[in-house]
Order: C-alpha cells, then sequence, then structure tokens
C-alpha cells in the first residue's frame, strides 16, 4: 500500500469478488424478491396497492440517485469504511420497518434508511473491483453480478417461507439479519493505491473534469436510453403472456428462463469481453442491438415456443450487455476516476429506467395491448447502442488500449528518458494536487 501499483488482475481481486457477488446478492436479490410482502402490507394497513409499491419504488430512487454521495465518500475515505456503514443502514432500515404502524414509516424505514445504505454499497463495491482488474475486468464483473440471479431464486421462496412462520414483522427482522452480512462484505474491500491516483485530484475536481469530458457524457446518454427499455420485460412479460392466453403459472415460468438466460448472458459475456480483440464497447453495442431486436420482436410471436425463444434470446442479450457496460467505463475514464464515474452514471442513468416503466404502462393503456409499449422499448435500447457508436475509436480502433495501460505506457516512456527523475518521483511522499 506504500507504493502505487497497476491493477493486479487476481490475487485478493478475487476475495473482492466473493464480496461484489454478495453484496448484489444482498442488494438487488432483496429488491427483486420483495414483492413477497406486497400483499402483506396491502392487508395489514388496508391500504390501495399503489400507495403500497412505493415502497420500494422509493428505495430504488434512493439508491439510485445516492449513488453518487456513496462514490464521492469511497474517493475520499477508502470504499470499506462506507460500505461497512451503507451494511449496517440496509440492515437498520429493515429492522425499524419491522416495527411500523403505518406506510409512512416503510416509506422512511425501507426506502429512505435501507434505500441509502444500498446507495453506500453497490457502486463503491463495484468501482473498488474495477480498480483491482484491468485484463481480466469483464469477467470479474460478470461472475460479481451473477449474484443478482442466483439470489432472485433463492430469496423469493425463502422470504415466503420466512412470513409463513414469522409473519411479516418477524420475516422484516430476520431479513435485517441477512443484510447485516453487508457489513462484512464491505471489510473484504482491501483499498488498492493506483499508480494514476495522484494525478485525478480530489471528487469536486474529478466531477469537473467529466462533466466535460465528452466521450463520457456520449456514454451516460446511450446508457440512460438502454435503461429505458431494459426493464420493460420483466415488469410486462408476464402480463403480455396472460393476455395471449397462457395460464398464470405458465406465464411466471416464462419469466424463470429469462432469468436462467440472463445469468448465462453475464458469465458469457464477461468471458468474451477479455479475450476479444476489439475495444469492449464494441460487445456492448452488440448485446444492446440484439436485445432491442428482440424486445421489439415479442408483440410478433403469437405461438408460445416463438415467444419462449424470443424471451430467451431477450435474457441472453440483457445479461451479457451488464458486465461490459462496467467494464467500458474504467477504459472510458481511468480507473483512478471510477469511484466518481460510476457514481455519476448510476445517477443519471436511473432517470431512464424510472421512466420507462410508467410510459410502457401508459401505451398500454392508451392501446389496449403490449405491442407499443415493448417496441418502443426496444427502441430505446437500438438507440441506445447507436449512439455507443459515436464514441472515439468504435469503428477503427480494434485494439484500441484501455485507460490504465495508456496510463502504464506513458510512465514506462517517462522512466526511459528520465529514470532519475522517474525514482524520485516513487521515493517522494505524496502531495495532494493544489
Amino acid at each position: 500500500m506504500a507504493r502505487p501499483v497497476e491493477p493486479p488482475d487476481g490475487g485478493w481481486g478475487w476475495i473482492v469478488v466473493l464480496s461484489a457477488f454478495f453484496q448484489s446478492a444482498l442488494v438487488f436479490g432483496v429488491l427483486r424478491s420483495f414483492g413477497v410482502f406486497f400483499l402483506e402490507f396491502v392487508s395489514a394497513f388496508r391500504e390501495p396497492a399503489m400507495r403500497v409499491s412505493w415502497i420500494t419504488s422509493i428505495g430504488i430512487a434512493v439508491q439510485q440517485f445516492g449513488s453518487p454521495v456513496g462514490s464521492a465518500l469511497s474517493t475520499q475515505f477508502g470504499p470499506r469504511p462506507v460500505v461497512m456503514t451503507g451494511g449496517i443502514l440496509a440492515a437498520l432500515g429493515m429492522m425499524l420497518a419491522s416495527f411500523a404502524t403505518s406506510l409512512t414509516h416503510l416509506y422512511l424505514g425501507i426506502g429512505l434508511i435501507s434505500g441509502a445504505g444500498w446507495a453506500l454499497t453497490f457502486t463503491p463495491t463495484l468501482a473498488c473491483l474495477s480498480r483491482y482488474f484491468s485484463k481480466r475486468r469483464s469477467l470479474a464483473t460478470g461472475l460479481a453480478l451473477t449474484g443478482i440471479g442466483l439470489s432472485s431464486f433463492v430469496f423469493a421462496p425463502f422470504f415466503q417461507w420466512l412470513i409463513t412462520y414469522y409473519a411479516w414483522r418477524g420475516a422484516l427482522l430476520l431479513v435485517a439479519a441477512v443484510s447485516l452480512h453487508l457489513v462484512a462484505c464491505g471489510a473484504l474491500l482491501r483499498p488498492l493505491r493506483l499508480a494514476e491516483d495522484p494525478s485525478v485530484g480530489g471528487p469536486a475536481a474529478q466531477l469537473v473534469s467529466l462533466l466535460h469530458h465528452g466521450p463520457f457524457l456520449c456514454y451516460t446518454a446511450a446508457l440512460t436510453l438502454i435503461n429505458a427499455g431494459y426493464f420493460i420485460p420483466y415488469v410486462h412479460l408476464v402480463a403480455h403472456a396472460q393476455d395471449l392466453g397462457w395460464d398464470p403459472l405458465h406465464a411466471a415460468f416464462l419469466l424463470s428462463l429469462v432469468a436462467v438466460a440472463d445469468l448465462t448472458g453475464r458469465v458469457f459475456s464477461g468471458w468474451l469481453g477479455d479475450v476479444s480483440p476489439g475495444p469492449v464497447v464494441q460487445l456492448l453495442a452488440l448485446w444492446s442491438f440484439l436485445a432491442g431486436m428482440a424486445l421489439a420482436l415479442l408483440p410478433v410471436a403469437q405461438q408460445p415456443l416463438v415467444l419462449m425463444a424470443l424471451a430467451i434470446a431477450y435474457g441472453f442479450t440483457a445479461g451479457a450487455l451488464t458486465p461490459v457496460a462496467f467494464s467500458v467505463l474504467p477504459e472510458l475514464v481511468g480507473v483512478g476516476k471510477i469511484y466518481v464515474g460510476l457514481g455519476l452514471v448510476q445517477l443519471v442513468e436511473s432517470i431512464g429506467g424510472l421512466l420507462g416503466a410508467p410510459l410502457s404502462g401508459y401505451l398500454r393503456d392508451l392501446t389496449g395491448s403490449y405491442t407499443a409499449s415493448f417496441v418502443v422499448a426496444g427502441g430505446f435500447l437500438l438507440s441506445g447502442s447507436m449512439v455507443l457508436c459515436t464514441l472515439p475509436g468504435f469503428f477503427f480502433c480494434f485494439f484500441l488500449p484501455s485507460a490504465s495501460e495508456q496510463y502504464s505506457v506513458t510512465k514506462s516512456l517517462e522512466a526511459r528518458i528520465s529514470p532519475n527523475r522517474a525514482e524520485y518521483e516513487e521515493g517522494r511522499p505524496e502531495v495532494q494536487d493544489p
């Protein structure tokens, strides 16, 4: 830790991958499975479904909009104390919610407090993982994010079992105990001081730099468009299948197929992103285009086998684009700015995620079917893939080095030109940029 290093591409980095795996499960696995509490809250508080649905919506919004705060704190103090604090907040919110006597208490406990905890855990952990890997970054990210898919299968029946035996208040207390394991995940995040860190400045300087970084703004706009259509099948695919006359159980099974394909796509894309000779952004554009096509074609499928094939195709490509989306950013802005960069991307792209589902529902109410909803959602992903094609080096620099590799080459050349100066810089104490 005393001297700057390059990303080790292994070693303790695999422990960070393990931490990110459990952390993603304990954040988004819980969020995806929290619907099992929905009817319990409706019955207990005698409130309409729309008001109850705001519980998880507030939690997701706080998690996404609070990501820059977690990133800035991680830049200043390191990811370990930030993520451990987030784990305490996530568990505290669930524990306080178990004593709720109104929906307002659930909004504050689960939505605000747990949401703030999630904001301090997810982004800093993935950013820390990106700093440990360079050549294997896509694979490491893909393996870490498989925690979301696996936990979605486990947590839903597990939470239902807890409600059956302990009622919803006891179940929330036990979910709080499970969420407290985020503290252990944070403790595994060993900080890493990289060679390019001293040159990027503090959080404020990095933020100003990114806001004037044209390719970064273009990349953020592309991910916002992709995010606007990405979640539509997870919200409306089951209802669309039931409109076609499917049995509710079979319609729900269709979403399970999407989840399995999503999990497979994440691992495959992570491996492919590391062995592909071209820029990773090309893979991101390809997966986004294929996902958009599969999504736009969903309404055309009337036969069950065709609909299942398109659903699997969407699940695979949608899962495949996720790890490479996180891998492009370090190559675009450098690992030194990854904390602030990832937090800012999460903040902006959340706008697409928040607006996409209501727009899809509005089109369903307006037209009486999900045809327009899926076509427009697919159009968002296709538009995002087109925006990615405008990034520098997309068509011509097929062997474009990453930002960290460019920095390593620059430092190597400096050392050859002036070895005495390089030795002096390595030995002198670190000073802050004015």
